[in-house]
């Protein structure tokens, strides 16, 4: 069976906001994301909707916190991706690797140092922004203005560089991309979650010129299998759609710059954690709980496998766009980073999570 890799998988949304329920990670995701054979999946801390920056940063934190307490509470499914050989173990002890992400820096505030106390939670990924203008760099939501990089945001992606922590561009206005591409030449870059523009038309998605230099700096882009980035047949978004996104960037980049980042949000918009925000990227007439048909959450990752085969995908295609690429691209992070200490074969990381007290 394929083993599936997923880019960007909001999760903590709901982890965090369930805090009362016993093991909230093994009881509304793992049983998911073993099902969907799902090995590897990146955790985004997503605080960008909330006041800066202190509420920002109460949010990042208290997702960081449930993030850790998954680990603790599930250790002989979960392996924290945060150093060198990490995935390679959770390969070899059939567990599921989790790597922490920042979807939008508005937790640091005006204060790019505050990235590393993130980094020393495990953050080894960070995207500027989400749509919105932060004080970092502009998102793709502030339209005609398309400011780039702010000088915080140099100093912020330059201290990224040298900290060997990924770079997501996902969300990132035009003019941020490009300044930091220019800017992290050495860099690990990668859109974690997206599509083509080419093939539907939406802020969100990236055109061509984008999806080549985001390649040509060796990065990754995870095509994002949702109604926002997909556009609908006859009302309704499938998996069709999607693999046609994968083929558009097939033809643009090559199979070894692809992956997918999921962006599943059904669940969590459906438990109550997650809320719409004003100034949304969605077309007209579109739930916040929106979903691909078939895709609807991590247990349904086999279906997109399927249908790329139907399509005319090789194994070896799949295998790369599916798992391959991203395991290879985080492996690349994470050798800049010290390997986890554990017991030699012990194989288990209990994490660095806080007790929750059951409330009542």
């Amino acid at each position: 069976m394929t083993r599936f890799a997923d880019a960007h998988n909001d999760l903590l949304y709901e982890v965090a906001y369930r805090a009362h329920v016993e093991n909230p990670f093994g009881r509304y995701w793992l049983g998911q994301l073993r099902r969907g054979n799902v090995a590897l999946t990146v955790c985004p801390i997503s605080a960008g909707l909330e006041q800066l920056p202190e509420g920002g940063l109460r949010v990042a934190l208290t997702q960081c916190g449930g993030f850790h307490r998954a680990l603790r509470e599930n250790p002989d499914d979960l392996v924290w991706a945060r150093g060198a050989g990490d995935l390679a173990e959770a390969e070899r002890s059939g567990r599921i690797a989790l790597l922490l992400s920042m979807e939008g820096t508005e937790p640091f505030g005006y204060t790019p140092a505050l990235l590393e106390p993130f980094v020393a939670l495990g953050v080894r990924m960070v995207g500027l922004t989400w749509n919105r203008r932060n004080p970092f760099a502009d998102g793709l939501g502030e339209g005609e203005s398309d400011g780039g990089l702010s000088g915080l945001g140099r100093t912020l992606v330059d201290a990224l560089v040298d900290r060997h922590i990924a770079i997501d561009l996902a969300h990132a206005s035009p003019r941020t991309v490009d300044q930091v591409l220019g800017r992290a030449v050495d860099g690990h870059v990668l859109v974690s979650h997206a599509a083509c523009r080419a093939v539907y038309d939406s802020p969100r998605n990236l055109g061509d010129t984008q999806l080549t230099a985001v390649a040509d700096a060796g990065g990754l882009i995870g095509i994002m299998p949702h109604p926002v980035t997909l556009g609908v047949d006859g009302g309704a978004a499938t998996l069709d759609k999607a693999v046609d996104h994968l083929d558009h960037a097939r033809e643009v980049v090559g199979v070894e710059h692809l992956a997918i980042g999921s962006d599943f949000s059904r669940q969590i918009v459906r438990s109550g954690a997650l809320h719409v925000p004003p100034d949304v990227i969605m077309p007209d007439g579109m739930t916040f709980d929106a979903a691909v048909e078939e895709f609807e959450g991590p247990a349904d990752f086999p279906h997109l496998a399927a249908r790329m085969r139907a399509r005319g995908w090789t194994a070896a295609e799949c295998d790369a766009v599916l798992y391959d690429n991203l395991r290879a691209f985080l492996d690349r992070v994470l050798d800049h980073h010290e390997p986890s200490t554990r017991p030699a074969g012990a194989g288990h990381d209990h994490g660095m999570g806080v007790h929750h007290a059951h409330r009542h």
